[in-house]
């Protein structure tokens, strides 16, 4: 299959899971006399009520309607009831295959920082910090980020990944993470967003490649087409030294390295969290193994 195929085949399964998930009734749509053969709305329903022709929905679908316009777009996505990230991915998997549109190079996400973003990872010395790249590689950190994470760099012969942790040390992650359900359909969400950015990434083909191969859980979770973007939020994990916690964290872009995302946790000083983060500080301090940073 070639690339393009590939875009093809993606824009359509994608389009196909967002249709099933709206109900006739929830369109607006009379009740059905008979039992319906698919799930969700059909092609010529969806075409309806965007006000396009079916033959032209059934090309967008495939990936052959060339330069769809931005309200033809919308109309799609209203109907579908996109949500804001899946209204990006939806113009992403379209503008990849436009005409004129080149394939991608190939190059990679990066996997390292320069080293001003280093320097500032190491003065934040009272929060956890990561830097993640799209990959959800961890491409540095600084020590009280690694003794928070310590079961995801527990294996030293590979860079650690938080996708290949979740679903390729599921007996750890479980550990780890108490809401892992939640947490691994975030990771495949995550991961499928930068599929359609960087579909020909090299590196995220083969990442792919490995969880679906080796879990289940993943393949199930991919199928799902489910989208979503990096943004703040809490995080519950289960800790071998502090135990369970719930922290909030940051997630901020890195400027000029857009595949880049630095994340701090930031408990609010006082809490009971905060005071977890200042006991594994303290242990941290006097880990040799931890106080070293993790670099690429």
């Amino acid at each position: 299959m070639s690339d393009r195929q590939a875009a093809r085949a993606t824009l359509r399964d994608f389009l196909i899971s967002r249709r099933a998930r709206v109900t006739p009734g929830e369109a607006g749509l009379p009740p059905d006399e008979k039992p319906r053969r698919v799930k969700g709305l059909r092609r010529e329903e969806v075409a309806l009520l965007a006000g396009i022709s079916p033959e032209y929905y059934v090309r967008l679908e495939r990936g052959q309607a060339a330069g769809a316009s931005e309200n033809v777009v919308a109309a799609v996505a209203a109907v579908l009831r996109l949500d804001d990230d899946e209204r990006e991915h939806l113009g992403q998997l379209l503008a990849s295959l436009s005409p004129g549109v080149k394939a991608a190079t190939g190059r990679g996400a990066r996997t390292a920082v320069r080293p001003g973003i280093q320097v500032l990872l190491e003065a934040i010395d009272h929060l956890p910090a990561f830097v993640f790249n799209g990959r959800l590689d961890v491409v540095a950190s600084n020590p009280l980020g690694r003794a928070l994470y310590a079961p995801v760099f527990q294996d030293a012969s590979k860079a650690p990944n938080m996708a290949r942790f979740m679903f390729l040390d599921e007996t750890a992650s479980h550990e780890f993470w108490p809401r892992w359900s939640t947490m691994s359909e975030d990771i495949v969400a995550l991961l499928r967003t930068e599929a359609g950015r960087h579909p020909d990434d090299p590196a995220l083909v083969e990442l792919i490649g490995h969880l679906s191969a080796g879990s289940q859980e993943f393949r199930t979770r991919w199928a799902a087409h489910n989208v979503r973007q990096h943004r703040p939020g809490v995080k519950t994990l289960r800790h071998p030294l502090i135990g369970e916690v719930t922290l909030p964290y940051e997630d901020l872009h890195v400027d000029g390295a857009a595949d880049q995302l630095l994340m701090v946790y930031t408990p609010e000083p006082g809490s009971p969290e905060h005071d977890a983060i200042r006991l594994l500080a303290s242990w941290a301090a006097n880990s040799p193994d931890v106080a070293r940073s993790h670099h690429q």
